[in-house]
């Protein structure tokens, strides 16, 4: 008879054991964990100094951008990039600020463009808009123009075939200059020379269906000094 008790007591402690003891899930058994998200900081909305194609008359200058929040109270520093391009591929300065400002001396007489982004250390904000600009040269008197920035159709995305507007924006330190445009547009990744001498910043084109196009756009002033354009690509469904 005690020998049975025993059994008994001791099965009965294993359930016992078994329903009040530790698990594998991290919960313990409750309710699940819902992972916390981070929230990117906001878009640096606007670059302060330089200003868009200002010629800058000292090569060591005080850039100065917009603050940017975080949602959820993170930290926030800020990623400079200057290069001798538009896409800021060829990147001469890179550096994380912790303030909306920092001062960097550059090579005089030479182009530039920044852009600043926004990171709380977890995730990045998309960039600010890129702003060309020049340091001024000693005994310089004309500037080459900026190369030209893209409006649309913006770049690698899929358009309806048919009319197209080609939409850009040409820049120049010598604001009195007047610019005009060469135009290269077709479907091989070269593009041909389409138009000379464009006046304005727009330019219809045809496309059609099920193609990649592939444009450029070369920017002149009236010095007869031109700067040549990146290459942009497109795609008609």
């Amino acid at each position: 008879m005690i020998k049975k008790i025993n059994i008994v007591l001791a099965v009965f402690a294993f359930v016992l054991i078994s329903a009040c003891g530790g698990s594998d899930d991290p919960s313990g058994g409750g309710l699940p964990i819902t992972p916390v998200t981070n929230s990117a900081p906001s878009v640096v909305s606007q670059l302060i100094f330089p200003t868009s194609d200002q010629l800058c008359i000292d090569n060591t200058i005080e850039f100065n951008w917009s603050v940017s929040t975080d949602a959820d109270g993170d930290g926030v520093t800020y990623r400079v990039k200057i290069g001798l391009d538009r896409d800021l591929t060829n990147i001469v300065e890179q550096f994380i600020a912790t303030s909306n400002s920092t001062t960097v001396t550059l090579t005089p007489g030479t182009a530039y463009y920044w852009n600043v982004t926004a990171t709380d250390n977890q995730d990045d904000a998309a960039p600010s808009a890129t702003f060309a600009f020049y340091t001024e040269g000693t005994g310089v008197a004309n500037y080459a123009p900026f190369t030209a920035a893209l409006n649309a159709p913006a770049l690698e995305t899929s358009i309806n075939a048919g009319n197209t507007t080609l939409d850009w924006t040409g820049g120049d330190a010598d604001i009195d200059d007047t610019l005009t445009y060469d135009l290269y547009f077709s479907d091989t990744a070269t593009p041909a020379l389409l138009q000379t001498d464009v006046a304005t910043s727009t330019f219809d084109v045809t496309t059609v269906a099920a193609t990649t196009y592939f444009w450029r756009v070369d920017t002149k002033d009236n010095n007869g000094v031109k700067t040549i354009g990146q290459v942009w690509t497109f795609s008609t469904n």
